[in-house]
């Protein structure tokens, strides 16, 4: 609630409320306490992972225990009109000290992903349901569903199911920069929908995620 002059000025007593200076001077030094308790007040939305933004979001990311800047370029991932996937609303434009090589800084929305993705394997428990929780807490607002696939030999596989991802998302998903994997496991295998939007082919499974003949389209292997 935002805090305002009058609730000082009112608690003046009658016989000061007719006294243009008094009221003046005490409105002055509660107008600045009124500034600093809005301004106290509004820091925790400003670092809130949701809405926080540049320098904000970075400080967000030194709680979480991870850096918006890459030690491995991700490449194919600037805007280009010529190239499937790196055209508007897919690739990201090349800032002025990125190098030409790769995207070594993430923007803030899929620095957000990464944090979001941070957070759930910090507070993962290690199972398979635990895994997908953790995933749809971070992918189900932006409209993803994830699959994994158990090979039974210590390693698996990872779909990335819904909307046709931008360039930078899906260079994170299939680096291994969103994974959720027990100790010992490789993970074989990224993949991702051959038809945006449309659920994987599979049998004996009937949900958003996977579809059976006529419906599931085949998955394509993306990584690593």
């Amino acid at each position: 609630m935002t805090v305002q002059t009058s609730q000082y000025t009112s608690l003046i007593t009658s016989e000061h409320q007719s006294a243009p200076n008094f009221m003046a001077m005490v409105s002055l030094l509660a107008q600045w306490a009124a500034d600093r308790q809005n301004m106290l007040a509004s820091i925790p939305a400003l670092y809130d992972i949701d809405s926080a933004v540049a320098s904000q979001l970075d400080a967000v990311g030194l709680w979480v225990g991870i850096s918006r800047k890459l030690s491995v370029p991700l490449t194919n991932v600037y805007f280009s009109l010529d190239v499937a996937g790196l055209g508007l609303d897919q690739g990201v434009i090349q800032g002025p000290f990125d190098p030409t090589t790769g995207l070594v800084s993430l923007p803030d929305a899929q620095y957000r992903i990464l944090l979001y993705a941070t957070i759930a394997a910090n507070n993962w428990d290690g199972t398979v349901p635990g895994a997908y929780t953790a995933w749809n807490t971070v992918f189900q607002p932006l409209g993803y569903s994830i699959l994994i696939q158990d090979f039974q030999n210590m390693t698996m596989g990872i779909a990335l199911v819904g909307p046709t991802p931008d360039a930078v998302t899906l260079a994170l998903f299939k680096g291994g920069y969103l994974n959720l994997v027990p100790a010992g496991v490789g993970v074989a295998f990224y993949f991702e929908q051959s038809v945006p939007g449309t659920p994987i082919f599979g049998l004996d499974a009937e949900n958003s995620s996977i579809a059976g003949l006529d419906v599931g389209a085949m998955a394509l292997i993306v990584g690593p």
